[in-house]
């Protein structure tokens, strides 16, 4: 009789792996500027002030790892930073800023795009949206972009401590549909808070599950 291999416990493996020294290590502002591959790669993506540098912070503990401003569009590079050495954080310039509905912004089809689909150690992207709002335009544009590039995306909700719980419920089922409609889209939806930590402990075991697995052997 095979003994049935026991699961692994995700959520102490996330807390551990977030546990560990989280420090800034690089930023890019081109494609010549990129760090050599290294340790494997989890891109946080998201329209403008959508808390990207807030969720960074809340995963490692760190309050002023990711740069935080109030001003939209204040991000204007990739951001690395390495967490212990199993993984890299990478904090990306947001989309849609000055509410650029209509398209993506140049710059972030260009470097941001060769980045994604270029990188051979990106494990996920995390695209971040904002449970307040409506899901924009940009966001189904930036979807589009990540199925064509055919990089796994995850969508997770920010700021879910603002809306009520019938809101966010609705919310859910609204992003779970979409994550459905998307080749290059994870099925699990993830709700998240910086401010309470709702969702932390969730997304990390996710973030450590992606950082122990085998790298494969080669990406599309």
């Amino acid at each position: 009789m095979v003994e049935r291999e026991e699961e692994p416990d995700w959520l102490a493996a996330g807390a551990t792996l977030f546990a560990a020294e989280s420090r800034f290590v690089y930023a890019a502002q081109s494609l010549d500027q990129l760090p050599p591959p290294g340790l494997p790669e989890i891109a946080f993506a998201g329209r403008s002030n959508v808390g990207k540098s807030s969720l960074v912070n809340a995963l490692t503990g760190r309050r002023l790892l990711a740069r935080v401003s109030s001003r939209p569009g204040r991000t204007q590079q990739l951001n690395f930073f390495a967490l212990g050495a199993r993984l890299t954080l990478v904090d990306m310039p947001g989309y849609g800023y000055a509410e650029a509905a209509k398209q993506v912004k140049a710059d972030w089809q260009g470097l941001m795009f060769d980045y994604l689909r270029g990188r051979p150690g990106l494990r996920r992207v995390l695209l971040l949206l904002d449970a307040r709002i409506e899901t924009k335009p940009v966001d189904a544009a930036v979807m589009a972009l990540l199925d064509q590039a055919a990089v796994s995306f995850q969508l997770v909700l920010t700021k879910c401590d603002a809306v009520k719980p019938p809101h966010l419920a609705a919310k859910l089922a609204e992003v779970a549909r979409l994550a459905r409609a998307h080749t290059a889209a994870h099925p699990e939806v993830i709700a998240s808070s910086a401010e309470t930590g709702a969702g932390i402990p969730a997304l990390r075991a996710t973030l450590a599950a992606l950082a122990l697995a085998p790298l494969p052997a080669s990406r599309p």
